[in-house]
């Protein structure tokens, strides 16, 4: 096991492997595997690109052979931030080939983050693309460099530009041609790769993942979500992330033998013509991406849209309204499967055989017989069934623990051993959970999770700033959206040029708040604490409407 990383009991491990949950398989011999039984079928396509399960089994052996050359070893840690496009395939299976563990960040994160990543997982490389949605990633990684000393290579998808330590993954591919791949004995139970926690606090937490844990959570999850050879699967959100990677995600694909089409952007022009045009049966995005394609098909700007192949839509990471969920079969003419669940490990899915109203109204049941689930209330005492609480879990695909975070894992996990999720649900009868909120203090803006204390820590960098807080707004298209209360010293910075500071400072997109209110003081507790639960309400009672986004903002 990864030092820093915690591992499962050896009574669960033992338990959880005699229930078949745990076969023994890596990462590396999954692809090893469906490229043996899938060789000629399409496994990818992106852009122009459209690649076999051969071609992507050979193209990782390349990989694999051309990083080892580059200097990667087995058990280092390399970042990988990269866009929807085939490529991110090639550079991850080459890791896990190599026996190195990818570490995932987004497409959307900045230098904050990235710089975060390499300086907490001492990551040997860093993989990103050249230029993305018209930002260059290449910048962002000479910025990591020049700030924290590290990583020492910079592998680039598409033009290095020439730079020093950077190597365009083209070169690796020649480096890694006729050379064998590097053949390190993996242990199943050891950790395959690291992800991003949505985080509560200024330091995002890094999520182990094991080969047995993880690889069980793909294969029941396309068992449960019935993909077969046939599936051809929309990935709208991006593909790094743990919904569009496991659930069932890019791995269920591959498990099935289906096929992944990527999608460079989520927006109903782009998603809604590669339906079309692939004949894809299945989708997964998040809510507010939903509500854009509804409303497109609705209102008539895509009448002339073949659909019809389309087959299930997943909508998870955010919670999806009932009156929105009603009107997915009704727009768009196919089936609804509610996902909720984490990237620390547990999942919930809606079933095909579910009725209507369940799957309207709840966001699932867990995947496995082993996911325990307690619900409790603010005394740790199991509430009576239908009534709220904190969702506490453990089982075969949830953490036991936070990457080299001892002191966060005592109060994220009990003492023996259930993940306190911070999310409040309810149970109903028939064991599906109704999400209703979070015990945890974190915004949850579209899907996309924003730590409220990185953001202030950020702005009270700012020399106008002598205090800020930031909470959560309800928004009917985004769920919530973030606004940042701000204690001026002396006179009031203006709000742009806050939200100029902010970006500058290499914060996500995503993160920046979206109003910004300036007041006197905060409430607070009686111990001098700042009352979170007053601003929300204060917020509340202000700003019954929604605004947009600063320019610049955005999911």
């Amino acid at each position: 096991m990864l030092a820093g990383c915690t591992p499962w009991p050896p009574e669960f491990a033992a338990r959880y492997r005699a229930a078949g949950y745990w076969t023994g398989e890596t990462m590396d011999a999954f692809l090893r595997d469906r490229a043996r039984r899938f060789a000629g079928r399409t496994a990818v396509v992106g852009g122009a690109e459209r690649w076999t399960y051969a071609d992507l089994d050979a193209r990782a052996d390349r990989a694999a052979a051309g990083l080892a050359r580059l200097g990667v070893a087995p058990g280092d840690r390399v970042v990988v931030q990269l866009p929807n496009v085939p490529e991110v395939f090639e550079v991850v299976f080459g890791l896990f080939r190599l026996g190195a563990l990818p570490v995932y960040a987004l497409p959307a994160h900045r230098r904050a983050e990235v710089a975060h990543l390499c300086a907490a997982t001492e990551a040997a490389a860093l993989v990103v693309a050249d230029v993305h949605a018209g930002f260059d990633h290449r910048d962002l990684a000479e910025r990591v460099r020049a700030e924290t000393g590290g990583p020492a290579r910079v592998v680039v998808v598409g033009d290095a530009g020439g730079r020093a330590g950077f190597t365009p993954l083209a070169e690796v591919r020649r480096l890694g041609e006729g050379q064998e791949p590097p053949a390190p004995a993996a242990d199943p139970a050891d950790v395959a790769f690291l992800q991003l926690s949505g985080g509560t606090t200024g330091l995002p937490k890094l999520i182990p993942r094991t080969h047995d844990d993880y690889l069980y959570s793909v294969r029941a999850s396309a068992e449960i979500c019935g993909l077969t050879p046939d599936t051809v699967y929309l990935s709208a959100l991006p593909v790094v992330h743990n919904f569009p990677m496991s659930s069932p995600g890019f791995l269920g694909v591959f498990h099935a033998g289906g096929t992944v089409v990527l999608a460079p952007d989520p927006s109903p022009a782009t998603c809604l013509a590669l339906i079309e045009a692939h004949r894809v049966t299945n989708a997964a995005v998040v809510p507010p991406v939903a509500l854009l394609w509804l409303d497109a098909v609705a209102g008539g700007a895509h009448a002339d849209r073949d659909l019809s192949c389309l087959e299930v839509l997943q909508v998870g990471g955010a919670k999806f309204g009932a009156e929105a969920a009603r009107r997915v079969p009704a727009v768009l003419g196919c089936r609804l499967q509610q996902v909720f669940g984490m990237a620390e490990g547990l999942v919930n899915y809606t079933r095909a055989d579910d009725p209507a109203e369940t799957v309207f109204t709840t966001q699932g049941r867990p995947i496995s017989p082993d996911d325990e689930i307690r619900v409790v209330g603010p005394d740790g005492a199991e509430v009576p069934e239908g009534r709220p609480g904190e969702l506490l879990t453990r089982g075969p695909y949830t953490i036991r623990g936070y990457y080299n975070a001892p002191e966060h894992n005592a109060r994220a996990f009990t003492p023996d051993g259930f993940y306190r999720t911070g999310d409040l649900v309810r149970r109903t009868p028939t064991g599906h959970l109704v999400v209703e909120g979070r015990a945890k203090d974190q915004i949850n803006r579209g899907g996309e999770k924003v730590a409220p204390e990185e953001v202030e820590n950020h702005l009270l960098a700012h020399p106008g700033v002598h205090d800020a807080a930031v909470v959560a707004v309800p928004d009917p298209y985004l769920g919530e959206r973030a606004c940042a209360y701000i204690v001026p010293r002396g006179a009031a910075p203006g709000r742009g040029e806050l939200l100029a500071f902010l970006r500058e400072r290499g914060l996500a997109a995503y993160k920046i708040p979206d109003r910004v209110e300036f007041v006197a003081a905060f409430p607070a507790t009686g111990v001098g604490k700042t009352s979170r639960r007053d601003l929300r309400a204060a917020v509340r009672a202000a700003h019954a409407r929604p605004a947009p986004a600063p320019d610049g903002a955005g999911g």
